[in-house]
């Protein structure tokens, strides 16, 4: 089994998820006593989130890259960046290190297209729904069409995320609001399925709250991992 490299901490909420989820993939595909090798390194997210809603890209690619190459040097074979929002700067990681990223859009757009689905809705943080750097992917790489909310449905999405999921608060309110916008999505904008383009969201909504099918990055992103530590 490969030893993964975990970039945390953005939130430490979804963090918590994934080192969950890893360790029951492993015993799930392995049993007994097996559990993920892991290697985790959790940032102070006031820090990275402060970069994020100034625009300095290039400051906090330079606190992933100094822990990616940290997260090599202390044994990791492989990288996951914990954050839909950060694989913005998956590249500059990426060529910090000569361990392989594993892309969480990467991940995603292949169980997609595995589904025979084209038209995601796509609930995210407003760095993910608004830059290309994730829709672009999904869509020049692996021709889909990913839809998203307009601005007042963006604004929501967004201040869900930071002011209440990465802050452990889940609302009943605020899960209607995410069901119906992607409901609206569906009917508007032909949405044929639905991307929880961020970690946190799976706190929040899941597949039985939708009768489209649902892509839970976070698990996906887990599973891709495993694949990769156990192949």
């Amino acid at each position: 089994m490969k030893t993964l490299g975990l970039l945390g901490g953005m939130s430490w909420e979804s963090t918590a998820i994934y080192y969950r989820l890893l360790n029951e993939i492993v015993r799930e595909r392995l049993g007994g006593l097996h559990s993920a090798k892991l290697l985790l390194w959790s940032f102070d997210f006031s820090e990275i989130a402060e970069r994020q809603h100034h625009g300095d890209w290039h400051g906090a690619g330079a606190l992933l890259t100094d822990a990616a190459r940290k997260l090599e040097a202390g044994g990791a074979e492989g990288l996951l960046l914990c954050t839909n929002t950060m694989h913005k700067l998956a590249d500059p990681v990426q060529a910090s290190v000569s361990i392989p990223l594993i892309h969480i859009a990467d991940a995603t757009a292949a169980a997609i297209r595995q589904a025979g689905l084209r038209r995601p809705a796509l609930l995210a943080t407003r760095f993910t729904m608004e830059q290309d750097f994730y829709k672009g992917r999904l869509a020049d790489k692996y021709g889909l069409s990913p839809v998203v909310p307009d601005d007042a449905g963006r604004d929501m999405v967004h201040r869900v995320i930071y002011e209440e999921l990465c802050q452990g608060v889940v609302s009943e309110a605020s899960k209607a609001a995410y069901v119906a916008e992607a409901n609206r999505l569906r009917r508007e904008e032909a949405a044929d399925s639905l991307i929880m383009g961020c970690t946190e969201i799976t706190m929040l909504i899941g597949q039985g709250d939708f009768d489209i099918p649902v892509f839970d990055t976070t698990r996906i992103h887990a599973e891709a991992a495993v694949e990769f530590a156990l192949g």
